[in-house]
């Protein structure tokens, strides 16, 4: 990667109407994440932590400011290229693991290489591979239904990850898992964090499992600031 960051955010803003008024969201955020660094985004309900995810993701336009992808400006790119940026650049993990149902462990996993042109064969064996580290090697045929809600999120990880993107954008990732469930998902997350070198960035209300990154901010009435935990 030619820049330093894996992701910027740019003098971000962001409103939304609630009938007749406009409330801002979002007050011109910025921030860096470097190639590799592992930081959590904390604040209380409804401070917009989720829309700052989409907006960094390419999947929500802000208002003013721009986002930056591995060195690309999202916003010079039409609407197929920020597709294929957001396939090969960035991963996704999401309180809800959304996984597609009628597909098995091996088939989501390797869905995003395969949409991005990738060999079935060699979409099976990275996907393989990612199941492996996750610890899911014994169930790379079973379907969501058939598997725990941790090793749901492990399956959403292992697809996060497949692709070998510069970040991986986290929301909530262990929000909907018991207290143990969600320790061994944040280790896994952190563990190939370290292995990958990919960037995370987790939304997550548990100071707890927070103080366990590098780097904490905190977002309030639309503005990041940096805490120590």
């Amino acid at each position: 990667m030619s820049n330093e960051f894996a992701l910027e955010g740019r003098n971000i803003s962001k409103s939304f109407r609630e009938g007749e008024h406009s409330v801002r969201v979002l007050q011109g955020v910025d921030l860096q994440v470097a190639a590799g660094e592992r930081l959590a985004i904390l604040g209380r309900s409804g401070s917009g932590k989720s829309t700052l995810l989409h907006v960094l993701g390419g999947l929500t336009d802000p208002d003013e400011g721009e986002v930056i992808i591995a060195g690309t400006p999202i916003r010079d790119v039409g609407p197929a290229g920020r597709a294929r940026i957001r396939n090969a650049q960035l991963g996704f993990v999401y309180q809800l693991h959304h996984l597609l149902p009628e597909f098995t462990a091996l088939e989501n996993v390797a869905l995003p290489l395969l949409l991005g042109n990738a060999s079935v064969r060699e979409a099976r064996a990275a996907a393989t591979h990612m199941l492996d580290a996750v610890g899911l090697a014994e169930r790379l045929d079973h379907r969501p239904s058939q598997l725990s809600g941790g090793e749901r999120q492990r399956v959403a990880i292992a697809r996060a990850l497949v692709a070998n993107p510069a970040v991986v954008l986290a929301d909530e990732p262990t929000g909907n898992l018991d207290r143990q469930s969600a320790e061994q998902v944040f280790d896994v997350m952190l563990e190939l964090a370290r292995q990958s070198g990919t960037a995370f960035v987790i939304v997550t209300h548990d100071e707890s499992l927070a103080a366990g990154l590098q780097r904490c901010l905190y977002l309030d009435d639309g503005r990041l600031s940096e805490v120590g935990l």
